[in-house]
């Protein structure tokens, strides 16, 4: 008796990925990289003149100079006296070549054109101040 082999098909299934289990590891590193994430406080890093805790402290602290450009719709002054663009240069040159470490002061005006503000930062580049502080004013 002979024994008939039987030809068995095995049928390849498609492999399928399933998305689910990654979509739910990447929500988790999304979820503790946000509760990770520190911001950094740019206020607690910024200069600021504080008064000295007694008065022997206070007698040895110099005042810093500062210049006060204040930029207006019709033009600027500088330290309380109107000048021109031109007149600024040659301030802001003697002022560098004093110290270069010199503070600077520049408020702005709602009104005053965003051209002069940038011509005033351009200037203290032009010439070598650094330690500047742009304020906003009514």
């Amino acid at each position: 008796m002979a024994h008939k082999r039987t030809r068995t098909r095995v049928s390849l299934v498609d492999a399928e990925l399933s998305m689910t289990p990654m979509i739910d590891i990447v929500f988790q590193l999304l979820i503790y990289f946000i509760l990770t994430f520190e911001v950094l406080d740019d206020i607690a890093h910024l200069d600021v003149f504080r008064p000295a805790p007694d008065a022997e402290q206070r007698d040895e602290m110099e005042t810093p100079n500062v210049l006060q450009i204040v930029i207006y719709e019709d033009g600027f002054t500088v330290n309380d006296r109107q000048m021109r663009l031109p007149a600024i240069e040659r301030t802001m040159e003697r002022l560098a070549s004093f110290d270069p470490n010199q503070t600077v002061l520049i408020m702005a005006t709602a009104h005053s054109r965003h051209e002069n503000l940038v011509e005033i930062l351009d200037l203290c580049a032009k010439v070598g101040l650094t330690n500047l502080s742009v304020v906003s004013m009514n």
